[in-house]
């Protein structure tokens, strides 16, 4: 392993010794001491690819190992991480919309290795800061593989590398058994490809589900599989937070105001992510920009709207979050206390595959997309950052409302929720002239 090790301070070194992926290595699943290695990369400064090359892995891998598993160890005090800070003018009271403000970008945090680890700047830096932690990592792992559906023993990368070979063989016609006969290198039986396909592995990866099948009607449920129609228990963070619930605490508390969550975003892979807030009452929609769709990722952004609001606010018209059971919506707790540790908020969520149940919220999503128009590349479109949602944003909030009786949601809120109009004003949400009202998707381009 030493030799190994060393590799990861010489990234051009280790490109010429010709380190080259174990193919038997490429689909294992990572151990404590690989975990321990990536982290001597991370340290050293190593990039993605030289640390996949030392562990004959592939560089996705790792990146996806190293964002998933990295932990947020300091917080930016600023309500934004502003690169302009030391010349602040406005007393740091960071918005989106400043003329000064100018985004921090950091490439050892953001880009490769992905990890603040080891970094020579790290004492001076003001921003938010990110380790890995090996231990912490296997932990996360495992606690996920007792948690993840039983006899799926597949990682998202071993399914999709599983996935293109068998897609376009089933859409040819050909047989799970002629599949695994002719590609043994899979190393599933035909009884296993069929599991993993009548399980959905590969749904969202390459769209297979049983009706690719051949002889799917004709085959019989196991009896192991029979005995397995039963109702789930619910996750712990969904306990005592099930839309029963919610029914029940509504009931309890009709005059509490809640507030409906989601994401919105067209490429899984490398977003952009919009995390979405529907104040129901005031029929306002806000959302934060994000880079990645991960439960840290949501949780800072609740954080951010506690910001915007003032803790005061928060407390008020988010005293209820509505949202779905996405895994980036797991952290429960974390999105119900604030960052001092006192409770701001009850989070609930839906039933499964019940998007209705936050309707409101749906039907606001359907006026975002007609300018964020699903399969398109949103970053093309203009939406950069959270400047460019805001404009967004500003449009979708001015247009008028039958059931508001022709006003939109900022005249109601200006009228009926005032201090809450003046937050939204003051994070860079306007009214548009409702002449000016454009939702389309050309909308981000023409923005100045």
């Amino acid at each position: 392993m030493l030799h190994l090790v060393l590799h990861l301070s010489y990234e051009t070194a280790a490109g010429k010794a010709g380190i080259h992926m174990n193919p038997k290595n490429a689909f294992s699943h990572l151990t404590l001491q690989e975990r321990r290695i990536i982290l001597t990369g991370i340290t050293n400064g190593s990039t993605k690819t030289a640390i996949a090359q030392t562990l004959g892995k592939d560089k996705s891998t790792i990146g996806k190992e190293i964002k998933l598993h990295r932990k947020l160890t300091h917080k930016c005090k600023m309500p934004l991480e502003c690169n302009n800070y030391r010349k602040c003018a406005f007393g740091r009271q960071c918005t989106a919309d400043c003329p000064d403000y100018i985004p921090f970008r950091c490439s050892r945090r953001d880009r490769t290795p992905g990890a603040c680890n080891g970094c020579s700047n790290w004492s001076r830096c003001r921003f938010d800061k990110y380790q890995y932690c090996p231990e912490d990592a296997q932990l996360d792992y495992y606690t996920t593989l007792v948690d993840s559906r039983e006899g799926v023993n597949l990682t998202i990368h071993e399914a999709k590398a599983m996935a293109a070979i068998i897609a376009p063989l089933l859409k040819q016609g050909q047989s799970p058994y002629q599949i695994v006969t002719n590609h043994p290198e899979l190393g599933i039986s035909e009884k296993t490809l069929y599991n993993y396909i009548e399980n959905d592995v590969f749904h969202e990866i390459a769209g297979i589900t049983v009706l690719d099948l051949r002889r799917q009607v004709s085959r019989r449920i196991s009896k192991k599989k029979s005995k397995g129609y039963k109702k789930r228990t619910d996750r712990k963070h969904l306990q005592g937070r099930t839309y029963k619930d919610y029914k029940e605490y509504i009931s309890e508390n009709p005059d509490v105001f809640v507030t409906q969550m989601d994401t919105v975003y067209n490429n899984e892979t490398n977003g952009p992510f919009i995390q979405t807030f529907k104040f129901v009452r005031a029929g306002v929609l806000l959302a934060i920009y994000h880079e990645d769709k991960t439960a840290l990722a949501m949780k800072n952004g609740v954080d951010l709207l506690e910001s915007i609001l003032g803790q005061a606010l928060f407390r008020k018209y988010v005293h209820v979050l509505l949202t779905d059971r996405g895994t980036e919506f797991s952290s429960a707790e974390a999105m119900e206390n604030s960052p001092d540790g006192t409770r701001r908020t009850r989070v609930y969520y839906c039933d499964p595959m019940q998007s209705g149940q936050k309707g409101t919220l749906e039907n606001k999503h359907i006026e975002l997309r007609y300018i964020l128009p699903k399969g398109t590349d949103l970053r093309e479109l203009g939406l950069t950052d959270q400047a460019a949602l805001n404009l967004a944003l500003s449009h979708v909030n001015s247009a008028p409302v039958e059931l508001l009786g022709g006003k939109s949601p900022l005249e109601l809120a200006d009228f009926m929720y005032h201090d809450l109009y003046e937050r939204l004003l003051a994070f860079g949400i306007r009214q548009i002239d409702k002449d000016q009202v454009t939702l389309r998707p050309y909308l981000l381009k023409k923005k100045d």
